[in-house]
């Protein structure tokens, strides 16, 4: 897997949000956290599933040499979540996009 590629994108996923003003200081408490729910669209918005759940866990994988998921689709729901939005975030979606391409 594109271990190299896979880092390079989070890191500029997470530059994306910060400049959007989407990363937060914060992070929710744990009970929302735990969401079961795909996305956690019960507990959590859309930017901070993506900083709190699906960033940390694909650099838990890669720190600890974990398989990274394959065959998802993340910018799909990035698509219906900011729908309206699209225009600036548009390089935020690309960069979900060029991710959902690396591990398909």
């Amino acid at each position: 897997m594109a271990v190299k590629e896979t880092m390079q994108l989070l890191t500029q996923l997470r530059e994306q949000l910060q400049a959007l003003d989407l990363w937060e200081g914060t992070p929710p408490s744990p009970e929302l956290l735990k969401s079961t729910e795909p996305f956690a669209v019960d507990t959590l918005e859309f930017h901070q599933w993506l900083q709190f759940i699906m960033i940390p866990e694909f650099e838990h994988r890669i720190h600890n040499n974990i398989a990274l998921p394959k065959g998802f689709a993340v910018s799909p729901m990035a698509e219906e979540s900011w729908r309206g939005k699209w225009g600036e975030r548009r390089a935020l979606i690309l960069t979900l996009r060029a991710l959902d391409e690396l591990h398909k």
